[in-house]
């Protein structure tokens, strides 16, 4: 019996870690916006509460997408389309938010 997987298993094993990508990474640009906005409330409690969960949710996202970049350096590349796309920019959103929210 072979443990290799089908064409549509590695889809949908892509399209989880795409979406885990969107989720964590929007999940973390959202906490930023919010850190942002306590702060200039003056909640800095608020604001340093909200990096903190911001932070784990980048992490998350970090993690599923080494989980991509440890596929393609073993050799087995992905089909990059859209949702592909769209993952990764959900991802440099929240560092983008990252910065400003620091």
């Amino acid at each position: 019996m072979s443990s290799e997987k089908t064409p549509e298993q590695r889809n949908q094993e892509q399209l989880t870690t795409e979406m885990g990508l969107i989720i964590h990474g929007g999940n973390a640009k959202s906490l930023f916006f919010e850190a942002t906005c306590a702060a200039k409330k003056g909640d800095f409690e608020q604001a340093y509460q909200k990096l903190k969960e911001a932070d784990e949710e980048l992490l998350n996202a970090h993690q599923t997408q080494t989980q991509i970049l440890t596929q393609e350096a073993a050799g087995h590349p992905i089909e990059v389309h859209l949702l592909t796309t769209h993952s990764q920019d959900h991802l440099m959103n929240a560092l983008t938010f990252r910065e400003l929210a620091e």
